[in-house]
């Protein structure tokens, strides 16, 4: 039987999960529809999202077609969440974007939507709750082509719209073969020719379909089940099954990470290649993940193998290395809303697998490079087989301040196993003023890390008034360097470091300038780790994302032993010595090709009555906002530009006043620009503080040299 691999999409409220329950409901899967109102759905199944009636975290659920198996993926629709949305993308074959036929078009169905075409995922539309009062039908079909501008394929229309008898008229009419023939130049020549027949249509409306290149709409209501067997039809015959070859070499990717009961990590993968099998041993992680917006893990810098094995040295100077591994002690898939035990999974699968205790969000799984891995790019007709961030990473942070009677040992580790859960939230250390800090979209979010560390840790907490996370950018070439026992280091190493800016979204590339046989491999290592764990901090405190290292200069004090009393390391370099001794070079290097502090920017859309502007230009121009294009649409003027991340929450709450309650804003992060206005900001430091060389050492060294 064919599988499908189906993701849930859509703005907060459009319905998804009640999309979810009803689609299981339809297939047989379950007796009776939950509610999200009661708590009672089958996808919802953390406490805090029964009580809230939101989606938090992504939950798989399958169920059987004819000729096709479905694993269903119900995703958060609350924009805080958006990350979670972020893993599932991807691991799918196809989604149903779903858009509220009362709220209509929603900034997040905006966002989505890019996200979806950019990686060329087939999508279809079902405008949800057209029994609701105040829906819309060919408004809202002009509203979907205006604000998301992709080719739409009405698959029917809406009878008897904002009543309890509202159903789903389907049909093809002459606006199906305007958009298909547009895109299918052998179909416009039929149609020229005296007629193009119903068989052929659906087939160009199937292949187009498939290519992501048009979108078929549907009406319907997940409440009373109208329109819902035709939007299964759909499913069936105008999605793409699962491709991947079971014989190939093993692949695949992890999108979630749980904790069992009894504590044991589990992973959900998706398998794009080969066969899994139970007590099989697999490589995993290179998969980048989420590291550039969580911090370097301990083992992810290039040249770790983690199996202790040392790297290599390639032509271009730069230290390579391989994947962890780890045995698969258990395995499951997902059948008919539950979940199977298996000794075997084939290419196509979503599992479940026990036994990876490393695993993180984003790991590879199998051999580097084989298609559908991360970093791998997707081809037309393939969707979802690569995987990255398709997201912004969140701009937010707040210190989470312990109540009283909560152990801050016990909050850190908790809030450790929520990043593993959410790594995007990442969590930060200050072990000198013994606070810790997390990242965050927004508000919502804050609360729900709030009730997730009172019921499920019983670790009760308050947050700072929440801050904005800038970074720092390398403005020149700047290089330092130290010698052994010279000048003042009190460390028996030779360090020297070259910086250079690199390319926006190029990462931190560490290189050598040495050769790798001149010192032990372990002490290089030491150097890298140690320098992508203090670019997490620059000169102003903030994370520098993009830069060239370059190691020019190397040495160390080889091992020495007194007779009959072993090895002497007070005369013995150790990797200590390299830890300690970098980011002091690091620090001058940084100091002499100096940073600028750069600002997250939202681009912003804005919807208002055109005799508004007069109050509205003065308050965006206070708050930094840029307009960029402005145009009209009927009464409304359409404002599009950019705007500090940190003004987004001000405009959003002044705008009703400034637009009597009739402004529409979306924004979404879009880029960061140096800051230029006021003082530049600064975060505290949660390491010794290498630029001040005097305190650095009297903490690390235990004296002052020199």
């Amino acid at each position: 039987m064919r599988l499908l691999n189906l993701g849930i999409l859509a703005h907060v409220d459009a319905g998804k999960t009640s999309l979810t329950e009803r689609l299981l409901h339809t297939a047989g899967v379950i007796d009776e529809l939950g509610s999200v109102d009661d708590g009672s759905t089958r996808t919802d199944t953390l406490a805090l999202e029964r009580q809230r009636g939101i989606t938090i975290r992504s939950a798989v659920v399958s169920f059987p077609l004819d000729g096709v198996t479905v694993n269903l993926i119900d995703t958060p629709g609350h924009p805080d969440f958006i990350a979670e949305v972020e893993r599932v993308l991807g691991v799918l074959d196809g989604a149903v974007l779903v858009v509220s036929a009362v709220e209509g078009v929603q900034a997040q169905t905006r966002v989505l939507m890019r996200t979806l075409r950019r990686l060329r995922i087939p999508t279809l539309i079902l405008v949800n709750k057209i029994d609701r009062r105040g829906a819309r039908d060919e408004a809202l079909l002009a509203q979907l082509a205006r604000r998301l501008a992709v080719p739409l394929v009405p698959m029917g229309r809406a009878a008897a719209l904002g009543t309890r008898a509202a159903r789903f008229v389907p049909g093809l009419g002459p606006a199906a073969l305007d958009t298909l023939a547009d895109r299918d130049d052998a179909l416009l020549a039929a149609y020229l020719d005296g007629g193009v027949p119903d068989s052929r249509l659906r087939a160009a409306l199937a292949d187009q379909t498939r290519r992501a290149l048009v979108h078929p709409v549907y009406f319907g209501s997940a409440v009373t089940g109208a329109g819902v067997p035709e939007l299964i039809a759909g499913v069936e015959r105008l999605l793409p099954a699962a491709d991947g070859d079971p014989n190939g070499p093993f692949s695949g990717t992890v999108f979630k990470v749980e904790r069992s009961p009894a504590g044991e990590k589990v992973a959900y993968a998706r398998i794009f290649s080969g066969t899994l099998r139970v007590r099989e041993r697999i490589p995993f992680g290179g998969g980048g993940g989420e590291g550039g917006a969580a911090g370097v893990r301990a083992g992810d810098g290039v040249g770790d193998r983690g199996d202790g094995q040392a790297g290599r040295r390639p032509a271009d100077g730069r230290v390579t290395g391989g994947p962890a591994q780890g045995r698969v002690t258990g395995l499951a898939v997902f059948d008919r809303g539950g979940e199977l035990p298996q000794d075997t999974a084939r290419a196509g699968r979503i599992v479940k697998l026990w036994g990876l205790g490393g695993i993180r969000i984003g790991d590879a799984l199998g051999q580097p490079g084989q298609p559908g891995q991360p970093g791998q790019p997707g081809q037309p007709g393939q969707p979802g087989q690569a995987h990255g961030h398709h997201f912004a990473p969140p701009t937010l942070e707040t210190v989470v301040v312990p109540g009283p009677g909560t152990d801050r040992r016990s909050l850190h580790v908790a809030l450790t196993q929520l990043a593993e859960q959410d790594p995007l939230i990442d969590v930060r250390h200050d072990e000198v003023r013994q606070e810790t800090s997390v990242s965050l979209y927004g508000e919502v979010q804050k609360e729900v890390v709030q009730a997730t560390l009172a019921d499920e840790y019983g670790l009760h907490v308050t947050f700072r008034e929440t801050t904005t996370i800038c970074v720092e950018r390398i403005s020149g070439t700047g290089a330092a360097v130290e010698f052994n026992k010279k000048d003042g280091n009190p460390f028996l190493a030779t360090v020297g470091l070259r910086v250079e800016p690199a390319p926006v979204g190029a990462g931190v590339g560490f290189r050598l300038e040495v050769e790798l046989g001149s010192m032990p491999y372990a002490f290089f290592k030491a150097v890298e780790d140690t320098v992508r764990e203090t670019l997490g901090q620059g000169l102003h405190g903030w994370r520098i994302p993009d830069c060239k290292v370059t190691m020019t200069h190397s040495g160390y004090s080889p091992r020495q032993s007194h007779a009959h009393q072993g090895f002497d390391k007070s005369m013995s370099s150790t990797g200590h010595d390299f830890r300690g001794l970098t980011p002091l070079v690091l620090a001058e290097a940084l100091r002499r090709a100096g940073t600028r502090v750069y600002e997250p920017m939202h681009r912003f859309r804005l919807e208002a009555p055109a005799d508004t502007l007069g109050a509205l230009l003065p308050v965006l121009t206070r708050l930094g906002a840029v307009p960029q294009r402005t145009g009209t649409q009927g009464p409304l003027a359409v404002l599009e530009g950019a705007v500090p991340a940190a003004q987004v929450h001000e405009l959003e709450q002044r705008l009703p006043g400034l637009t009597r309650g009739e402004g529409e804003l979306e924004s979404a992060f879009d880029h960061h620009a140096p800051v230029s206005r006021g003082a530049v900001p600064g975060r505290a430091r949660t390491d010794h503080n290498p630029l001040n060389r005097r305190e650095y050492l009297l903490k690390v060294a235990g004296r002052v040299s020199g």
